[in-house]
């Protein structure tokens, strides 16, 4: 009468067995560590960097536990945070710009847990802390950019005009346009305060020729400079939420700063890489009439043609570059990584709008047989990626990048095109790691209280219901298991709020047991058999369990919905702790009732108080 079938046996152990793989490595706790990884994506990791870290270390006199190298970097692992932050100065030094060098916290989990995919969950900023980032918005480049921008738009304003003109070049933050005649000057000043107002117009004369001198005014200047702020805060989101961070803190800090605060960050190192760069994409035409042997002889030496700069491609071969952007970044709309159909390569496609694919259709459809180069931009300096010739006109917006050296540059390339470009370089200035914010003997505290708790309703439940009670207590464990092995298992971030969702999962879990035992003591007094009692306590409790924590379920939905932040995290932990609680209380609790009391033939009594 009361016995499951052995599918039903083996499926709830195949669930507590993974349940306590994956919740193990909460129990081992973390080191202090420092991570050592490429400044950029398209350089290739070297084995000996490993060894060179450990030289750097030991001729420093710095003690370390462990040292290890992965396809992220170099991981090595301290006793405390005096050393590691010791270890991090030195390792800065030693290595330079080439390599990103951060702090963060390891897992002292064995490999062998990790190799099945079983990490720790994340702690929030409140718990274990985490990582604060302080950048410095560059306001001048802001301006310099824009100004850059109207280069290219005076220049296509002119041509639809019929304008003739010598040259559109920048000064600084200033457009320089040049005129042979003052009547062309005089049309031209007309366009342009028609269609951008923003320019205020100044004319000059040296002599040979006529100058129209476009600066912007201060209010275009502020409102370009907040628009650079408020875009790079959009962007920082963009990129955060590419990373997976649960509930990071983005905010505005005076004039040209941004606070950002990432919560349960372990891999800092790769935060720190892509918060700070700044790429974005630059479409030029090479320099065909003076890519000569000669000519890029004398580049190499320094003596660059003038409008040019020179570029050596990936594969060694040096190329001319006009200094003349067609095409920038900020017309991407989308991009993402993938595979070239006809060489297996890893490639970038991206989506222009509108204005971006007429511009590159009409530059194609201008330059059949020529090479176009496409430069990666970062933090001011540009890497030609690829130079293929243009074999015809192409439209509709839809660009294929090849040149990627693997997957997980074209991966991180298009996560920085897609969250979107910068609008202005940001440098970080300040980088720490968080304490906990209420402090590590309240956060004892509140661990406590939980497992206070849980030996409080242990005691009573053993106490008042006997042996149904001890079933009820190993079902309340298993689900307190269950709930950390799925929070570590969506890798989720647990905050103080997400503890009170625990503490209220185990109450709503054993307020289910309470349920079935009430059921089968009255199915006792009523004259049932024992057996019959059991199987009528959990079929009819069923019902109630089950309108009760869905009711209960729909509310925590709703939080998660219409919250933010704390209230969400709450929220997700509330409905977790559900899902996982009527497992245990219906199907756990019943296959430990069945095994002591369902291969019995004749019970005279049951214990349950």
């Amino acid at each position: 009468m009361n016995r499951y079938p052995l599918w039903k046996y083996l499926l709830i152990l195949t669930v507590l067995v993974l349940g306590a793989v994956y919740a193990t490595p909460n129990f081992f706790g973390e080191s202090p560590a420092v991570q050592v990884s490429l400044a950029k994506s398209t350089a290739k990791l070297d084995p000996a960097l490993l060894g060179q870290v450990e030289n750097t270390l030991k001729s420093n006199g710095i003690a370390y536990q462990a040292a290890k190298l992965d396809l992220g970097g170099v991981k090595v692992r301290f006793a405390d945070t005096d050393t590691q932050i010791k270890a991090k100065d030195a390792l800065a030094t030693a290595l330079g710009r080439d390599y990103v060098v951060a702090l963060n916290l390891v897992s002292q989990s064995p490999e062998w847990l990790h190799g099945l995919g079983a990490l720790p969950m994340y702690l929030g900023l409140d718990l274990r802390g985490g990582v604060h980032f302080l950048l410095q918005v560059d306001m001048k480049a802001a301006i310099d950019k824009a100004a850059e921008r109207y280069v290219g738009d005076l220049r296509t304003l002119l041509r639809e005009k019929r304008i003739a003109y010598l040259g559109v070049a920048r000064d600084g933050q200033t457009v320089q346009v040049k005129f042979k005649s003052a009547e062309e000057l005089a049309k031209a000043q007309t366009e342009i305060q028609k269609n951008y107002p923003d320019l205020t117009l100044k004319e000059s004369d040296n002599g040979t020729e006529k100058l129209l001198i476009a600066s912007l005014g201060l209010q275009a200047q502020k409102r370009i400079q907040e628009f650079a702020l408020k875009q790079n805060i959009q962007t920082l989101h963009n990129r955060v939420n590419e990373l997976g961070v649960a509930e990071p803190i983005i905010q505005q800090q005076g004039v040209d700063r941004v606070v950002v605060q990432l919560p349960g960050v372990q891999d800092t190192a790769k935060a720190k890489e892509i918060l700070g760069r700044t790429a974005t994409l630059e479409i030029r035409m090479v320099d065909e009439e003076k890519s000569d042997a000669a000519t890029l002889q004398n580049a190499a030496k320094g003596q660059v043609p003038f409008g040019d700069e020179l570029y050596v491609e990936r594969n060694g071969i040096p190329v001319l570059v006009k200094k003349n952007v067609v095409l920038t970044g900020d017309y991407i709309t989308d991009a993402g990584p993938g595979l070239d159909q006809q060489t297996g390569g890893s490639v970038v496609h991206v989506n222009f709008d509108g204005r971006g694919a007429r511009i590159f259709k009409q530059v194609t459809r201008e330059n059949v047989g020529k090479r176009m180069a496409i430069l990666l931009v970062e933090k001011g300096q540009a890497e030609v990626i690829t130079a293929p010739v243009i074999r015809e006109e192409i439209g509709g917006g839809r660009v294929q990048i090849s040149g990627m050296a693997n997957v997980q540059e074209a991966t991180d390339v298009a996560l920085l095109l897609r969250a979107g470009a910068l609008a202005a370089p940001m440098d970080i200035i300040e980088e720490r790691t968080v304490g906990p914010s209420m402090g590590e003997e309240n956060i004892k505290r509140g661990v406590h209280s939980t497992l206070w708790g849980f030996a409080a309703i242990a005691v009573m439940m053993i106490l008042y219901y006997l042996v149904f009670g001890t079933i009820s207590v190993v079902a309340l464990g298993v689900n307190l298991l269950l709930l950390v092995a799925v929070l570590s298992l969506l890798q989720a971030t647990l905050t103080l709020p997400g503890l009170a969702a625990i503490a209220l999962a185990l109450g709503m879990a054993i307020d289910a047991n309470v349920l079935i035992n009430e059921r089968v003591r009255e199915e006792i007094r009523n004259g049932s058999t024992p057996q019959a009692s059991i199987t009528a306590g959990y079929e009819r409790a069923f019902g109630t369990i089950l309108d009760s924590n869905v009711t209960t379920m729909i509310a925590g939905m709703a939080l998660f919905m219409f919250g933010t932040g704390p209230v969400k995290g709450f929220a997700v932990v509330h409905v977790l702790g559900i899902l996982t609680s009527m497992f245990s209380a219906l199907l756990v609790s019943r296959a430990l009732v069945n095994l002591f009391y369902g291969y019995r033939r004749k019970i005279d009594k049951l214990m349950i108080g």
